[in-house]
């Protein structure tokens, strides 16, 4: 029997197994953090998530996303398609998110409304996409399609002061802790809703997603004293310069970083962990709740969060948007009927592949337009083993791009050379990411050179300008910071190839079994047989679509042949 069948046989009867109650579909809980790494121990304050998830259920160690950016990656969550197939490429609203074209295309396909279809009822709370709720494209009076409960957040993620859409109706937050405080919100809509529910009640999809552990990075009253004296990891790419081999951002940045920016950054992880505290409360909440209503043994319990983080790495502060492990692997758990307690797999698994699995853990057959895999042949094995007990049937390399913001001509560098940033609009990473009212207004004249030793114009803004501006301030993205990489990962190779659009054809090949930090470029020592094998891989898959992004690697050498042959027999 060919490897391809006895996939699908498992498949079938995984299915089979995970839906043995033929008179109810199984419930579905979703919960999404904003910015959580795995790299720099980002699960390591959430005691209780990872006891109430992880040790009743399955960790993937080797949980990527398909873009380590906030709005591309959630619309790859919510579409389970990949960033060229959905469109959303950056925060942007030019970018695509939320746009118009989002809201006429992709998402109508998101997976709330397959859910729906298969008659669950839909309930989400928290941070949909960063430019929902604009006025151009419908305000927060705009309630996205297959949700029957809507409490989306207006913008990007903030823990006061913020607007949430009520089913379309705009209600204003302030600065109270115990009325506004967005994660303990989100915690209590999600339990009113969950006190609803019964065993004789329809299945339902509840989605949760938190501010944190974004920025501002602002913990409960409570917490604000955890972990005083941690400081971020001193990882070995920590505090260096990237060298000659990173593409010209990493390349541009200084080296070494000021002691004050040092210490903001140990500040901000202190703060991130704070802020997952009351994630962690809200997990344990909406186990209880479950428990409760006698709910708990017939749901499943996702946890996972859109992209990573980085603090430091490559002498960057604080940001994602890179290809680095750190800004690409995120956590993922997950528990409910019919999966084995405690167990750790090492199977590679996308962002992309979470909307094909809530629809077939819904009793639904994910459609062919998504580009993800369903889990669940992984979920349902009671073995131990890990990456030797798929590789012959699930993926062994994926996709990874960003498309970086930014201005293609800039004014003073016509050759977009290395130090480019300091004539690039920095403002627009900061404006559309942390501009307090998400409105894009520029702030001229309010930047020097970071390669200036007089550059002191952090301390020149208001309070409300500083926003994400460093001592050092370096540029986190640009145009040129677009990428496209083939992530492979299987029991024969653990590799990074990454091709920049820039004006230098820039190429990055990384070793990450021996290198798991990525510091060493090894492209020159790549064969002209390997280069061209992973280009033509890379070239597949950032022109895939449904069935082809599954499909696996094709020995290209083997399929001209046969094309050959073909062509000379007709």
């Amino acid at each position: 029997m060919s490897n391809l069948k006895v996939f699908f046989l498992v498949h079938f009867l995984c299915f089979i197994s995970f839906s043995s109650d033929a008179s109810k579909a199984p419930n579905i809980v979703f919960i999404l953090t904003d910015d959580q790494d795995v790299f720099l121990g980002g699960l390591t304050p959430m005691k209780k998530t990872k006891e109430l998830i992880g040790q009743h259920g399955i960790t993937f160690d080797n949980m990527f996303v398909s873009s380590p950016l906030c709005c591309p990656s959630r619309s790859s969550i919510m579409t389970g398609q990949y960033v060229h197939n959905h469109h959303a490429r950056n925060n942007s609203l030019s970018g695509g998110c939320s746009s118009s074209g989002w809201q006429k295309g992709p998402e109508k396909h998101s997976v709330s409304t397959y859910v729906k279809s298969l008659g669950f009822k839909t309930f989400f709370a928290g941070k949909y996409l960063n430019q929902y709720g604009r006025k151009e494209v419908g305000g927060p009076q705009h309630v996205p399609p297959g949700w029957d409960e809507w409490y989306g957040l207006v913008g990007n993620s903030r823990y006061y002061n913020y607007t949430q859409s009520v089913n379309g109706k705009p209600v204003e937050h302030g600065h109270n802790y115990g009325s506004d405080y967005f994660t303990d919100i989100l915690k209590k809509q999600a339990v009113t809703f969950l006190k609803e529910q019964t065993a004789e009640s329809p299945p339902f999809f509840l989605m949760v997603a938190t501010p944190a552990c974004h920025s501002p990075f602002t913990p409960a009253p409570q917490y604000k004293n955890n972990f005083n004296g941690s400081k971020a990891p001193r990882t070995p790419a920590f505090n260096i310069a990237g060298g000659s081999t990173k593409h010209w951002l990493i390349r541009s940045t200084q080296h070494p970083m000021e002691h004050s920016s040092i210490n903001d950054l140990d500040g901000y992880f202190r703060d991130r962990w704070r802020t997952l505290l009351s994630v962690d409360d809200l997990v344990e909440d909406v186990v209880s709740t479950l428990d409760a209503q006698k709910l708990l043994e017939d749901t499943y319990i996702i946890f996972s969060s859109d992209n990573g983080f980085h603090l430091g790495q490559f002498s960057l502060p604080q940001d994602k948007r890179q290809l680095y492990e750190f800004d690409v692997r995120v956590p993922f758990m997950i528990r409910g009927p019919g999966i084995m307690g405690n167990k750790t797999l090492q199977n590679p698994i996308l962002n992309i592949d979470i909307a094909p699995t809530v629809v077939e853990l819904a009793g639904g057959k994910a459609p062919q337009t998504m580009d993800g895999q369903s889990i669940l042949p992984l979920l349902k094995s009671d073995s131990k083993s890990d990456l030797e007990e798929d590789k012959a049937n699930w993926r062994t390399d994926f996709l990874i791009q960003h498309y970086g913001e930014g201005a293609l001509k800039i004014q003073g560098c016509p050759h977009l050379s290395a130090g480019v940033y300091v004539k690039l609009d920095f403002v627009t990473f900061i404006k559309i990411e942390y501009s307090a009212n998400w409105v894009i207004a520029p702030l001229p004249n309010l930047l020097t050179s970071p390669d200036s030793k007089r550059q002191r114009w952090f301390e020149q803004l208001e309070p409300s300008e500083k926003l994400n501006c460093w001592p050092n301030c370096v540029c986190e993205d640009a145009w040129n910071n677009t990428y496209s990489c083939v992530r492979s990962l299987s029991s024969s190779e653990n590799m990074m190839y990454c091709e920049f659009n820039d004006h230098e054809a820039f190429v990055e090949v990384y070793d990450v079994k021996s290198d798991p930090h990525q510091l060493k470029n090894v492209f020159k020592e790549q064969s002209p047989k390997f280069l061209a094998a992973k280009h033509r891989r890379l070239v597949d898959l950032a022109t895939c679509s449904g069935a082809s992004c599954r499909a696996p690697a094709v020995d290209h050498v083997t399929r001209e042949a046969t094309q050959a042959i073909e062509i000379l027999a007709n």
